[in-house]
């Protein structure tokens, strides 16, 4: 079966991580699989909402972590890279439905969402630092905009997770709700009953005063992160990660 599923409900394309048994741990093969998705869903007139979740018990874990290291993302034409790229550009309504873990990307791809729902057991986290990383996919610029400098740098520089009222604090969410999906789905359907023009144009004002400039740091972030990657630093954070889960399989 696919990592990614998608299903057509009406206007709304459903777009499912399915990887439960890694916690939806997102790999090349998967970053490829939703490019073709959100392009097949930006140049669809039919399609007027995205909604995107996770199978199993978490949104998701982030990258896989042996794939990462495998084959690190090198450079814009990585799947990572023209993921994170689509992500900036999509211009339809984008819904995320969040429950259970959402690590490292699957925290900064929401920043970029119109909406997102999550539920109460929701946990949020950025470990970047942590692993000898940056931020990457805008959070840099994003996420201080939404929480604050002083929040974003106490979430940013200790590596430390957050729940889904602090992430509704943060202004990440717009709800903590049990059926976070149904949710999801209830408002595309309401968007997708409006003007579609008129919807991506709004949608494009609304990202106006920040696009260019979250382009450039999208830019500067990628290459801080390759640099990164490649540093003994960045090795170190890793090894004991890797060490640290062995130990908890023990």
């Amino acid at each position: 079966m696919s990592e990614v599923l998608n299903e057509s409900l009406g206007a709304t394309m459903v777009i499912t991580l399915n990887r439960p048994e890694k916690k939806n741990a997102l790999t090349p093969d998967m970053y490829s699989e939703l490019n073709r998705l959100f392009s097949k869903a930006a140049g669809d007139f039919s399609i007027r909402t995205v909604v995107i979740t996770g199978a199993g018990s978490a949104f998701t874990a982030g990258n896989d972590i042996f794939d990462f290291l495998n084959t690190p993302p090198t450079g814009p034409d990585s799947p990572v890279m023209k993921f994170l790229a689509t992500l900036h550009n999509f211009p339809k309504p984008l819904i995320a439905a969040v429950h259970g873990n959402a690590v490292g990307i699957g925290t900064t791809m929401l920043l970029h969402c119109d909406l997102v729902y999550a539920a109460d057991d929701s946990k949020f986290s950025m470990p970047f630092v942590s692993l000898g990383l940056v931020p990457e996919a805008g959070s840099s610029l994003l996420f201080p905009r939404l929480a604050g400098h002083v929040k974003a740098s106490e979430i940013f520089l200790t590596g430390r997770s957050f729940d889904a009222s602090e992430a509704k604090e943060f202004k990440i969410i717009n709800e903590v709700t049990p059926q976070p999906l149904v949710k999801a789905k209830e408002m595309a359907e309401l968007i997708n009953q409006q003007p579609p023009t008129s919807v991506m144009n709004t949608k494009a004002l609304l990202k106006s005063g920040s696009h260019d400039a979250l382009e450039v740091v999208m830019k500067v972030e990628g290459e801080l992160f390759q640099m990164a990657l490649e540093s003994d630093e960045a090795k170190d954070a890793f090894m004991k990660f890797l060490a640290s889960k062995s130990e908890k399989k023990v």
